[in-house]
């Protein structure tokens, strides 16, 4: 019976915890690290709107001799030739049981849009990014640090 009623009170004690996890955000402020350099090379802020999430960029982390402030260049459409401060580049991205799926972000480098999809790990203090074209498997991961 004392067993029973510890059972108990432990399941009640991890019910809440477990639940919270399932339930972690990717809203909030993230700094991306280059998978090329693992250096950090932005600070992006990720927004939700009625389930969509997007991420815009509010800091780059630049060397002193590079833009302060560089411009998309190589980006099409509206980004063209915009300030990347500032800059929507990630977005449509929806949930889709642990992950967010169906989105695109764009890498204000070259211009290039690709798929997306995140996922969370470290109880939401980590985003894998996965960015690609055509299939999953044949892109890259980034890894995301909760900044706040």
């Amino acid at each position: 019976m004392k067993f029973a009623a510890f059972a108990i009170s432990a399941m009640l004690c991890v019910a809440p915890a477990l639940a919270l996890a399932a339930d972690v955000s990717p809203v909030g402020l993230w700094k991306n690290i280059d998978d090329e350099t693992g250096k950090p090379k932005a600070l992006i802020r990720i927004t939700e709107n009625n389930g969509v999430l997007q991420g815009q960029i509010e800091k780059l982390f630049r060397e002193p001799n590079e833009d302060q402030n560089p411009k998309c260049e190589k980006c099409e459409g509206a980004r063209k030739d915009q300030p990347v401060i500032g800059m929507v580049i990630l977005t449509g991205l929806k949930k889709d049981g642990n992950e967010f799926t169906g989105g695109e972000i764009v890498d204000p480098k070259n211009g290039t849009v690709y798929k997306s999809k995140i996922s969370l790990s470290d109880g939401g203090k980590k985003i894998s990014m996965r960015a690609y074209k055509g299939i999953p498997m044949l892109g890259r991961t980034q890894t995301w640090l909760r900044e706040e």
